[in-house]
């Protein structure tokens, strides 16, 4: 494929939003009727700011939804006390609910702006960030080849590709290479992530590690947990976290294998997508459990079977609460959710084969003794071994948190890998390469 042929599947993929723009305004409207949009705030969606931009220098700063927020905060959290302004721009409500909740002074949050040309130039010509900082894997062709165009300088942080979707980037690679090569500075989380950032176009790329692993656990209030654990009594619990579909299915079937082991057991599910609750719910009542939904504030009744936890921003309660947790996302391809958070809270950790977003993670754990399940059978066979025998569970959780220890210190990683950029950026330099 030439550069002529690039250039034309550029031009395609802008003139495509730009014909598709006149629908976007009904298509805004109809996702946040499923309340996968801030209704009062549609207009940052086409680029219009709803806040006055800071003076100075401004670092914009990408995330797009929960966990690249939460990954994120502490880094904004550093640059706005050292009085460096920040916009943190998300892509879902909960992401926004997130930030709006944990934003230091200094720093704004806005809905960034859909991939389309002029709703690009709009926001751009606003905020006129010194430096764009994108999180894990935030890559927008028109977003970037703006941004190219201004001379702003574009830096992935916390940079994961995984192998799943370097083969999907790979397929399209004379397109995308010109793309990933717009990039200043790559910062990956893993060696084998950066070797795939080289392989599809990112010229300067360094290993800085994973911020998630310093980010500060944001515990439960210790009267909350209580009064969770009085509600449960002495009876044998464990949680099914961050679980997608299919996977509520088999925690459900993993309950009524080990009710008649363990009398009284009480099976929490923790849905990724809160909103699913109510259709969770029905599906395993359905199935003849005894169901208690959160968001409806229904109690735990002795008889309850299955609790699910269908609200946002309280998932570390249930980890605290509770001595064994499976991490969901790993049992379907999802590519699994971050164990680190049920480690921290002295959970033991069972987790399916499909954890490719946080392999070198898994993979510690694993060599540690946390268990990989591939069905419901082994799960229930996992979680029953925990629930016999909690000594097991407690020394498992010992040698988690020692196997996670060597992959803290990304944030202070990052901050010196973004200093020069910062610094200049200060100065109101433009930087066009990587230094």
């Amino acid at each position: 494929m030439s550069d002529g042929v690039n250039g034309v599947a550029f031009a395609a993929y802008r003139l495509a939003g730009i014909v598709a723009m006149p629908l976007m305004p009904a298509f805004l409207l109809w996702r946040a009727r499923q309340k996968k949009e801030d209704r009062r705030r549609l207009g940052e969606r086409r680029g219009y700011p709803s806040l006055a931009r800071p003076d100075g220098p401004l670092v914009w700063v990408h995330a797009a939804s929960v966990g690249e927020t939460n990954a994120v905060m502490p880094l904004v959290q550093r640059l706005a006390s050292d009085a460096t302004p920040v916009l943190l721009t998300t892509i879902t409500v909960t992401g926004a609910q997130i930030a709006m909740a944990r934003l230091p002074r200094g720093a704004v949050h806005q809905f960034s702006p859909l991939d389309i040309s002029p709703w690009v130039q709009r926001f751009l010509a606003h905020w006129r960030p010194s430096l764009a900082l994108f999180v894990e894997s935030e890559l927008w062709p028109v977003t970037m080849t703006t941004l190219s165009a201004a001379g702003i300088p574009q830096i992935l942080v916390n940079a994961r590709l995984s192998e799943r979707s370097f083969d999907r980037w790979n397929r399209v690679e004379r397109f995308v290479r010109p793309l990933f090569s717009r990039l200043a500075l790559c910062l990956a989380q893993s060696p084998g992530d950066a070797e795939r950032y080289r392989a599809i176009g990112a010229a300067h790329v360094e290993v800085t590690g994973n911020l998630k692993f310093d980010v500060p656990m944001s515990l439960p209030d210790e009267s909350v947990v209580a009064a969770f654990k009085r509600a449960i009594g002495d009876r044998p619990v464990w949680v099914a976290a961050s679980t997608h579909e299919g996977e509520e299915a088999i925690a459900g079937e993993v309950h009524a294998a080990l009710a008649a082991q363990h009398p009284g057991l009480l099976t929490i599910i923790v849905p990724r997508h809160p909103g699913r609750g109510p259709d969770i719910a029905e599906v395993l009542a359905a199935a003849g459990l005894d169901v208690a939904l959160r968001s409806r504030r229904d109690p735990v009744f002795a008889t309850t079977d299955i609790y699910i936890a269908d609200t946002l921003g309280e998932l570390s309660l249930f980890y605290c609460a509770t001595p064994i947790a499976f991490v969901g996302g790993s049992l379907v391809p999802r590519g699994g959710q971050n164990p680190i958070e049920p480690v921290r809270c002295d959970a033991a950790v069972l987790h399916g084969p499909h954890v490719a977003n946080f392999a070198d993670v898994y993979a510690a754990l694993d060599a540690s003794g946390s268990e990989v399940v591939h069905n419901a059978v082994e799960l229930a066979a996992g979680v029953h071994r925990l629930l016999a025998d909690p000594a097991r569970a407690r020394n498992r959780v010992r040698a988690a948190a020692a196997a996670l220890r060597p992959f803290s210190g990304a944030l202070d990683a990052t901050l010196a890998a973004l200093r020069p950029y910062l610094d200049r950026a200060a100065l109101g330099a433009t930087v066009g390469g990587a230094g």
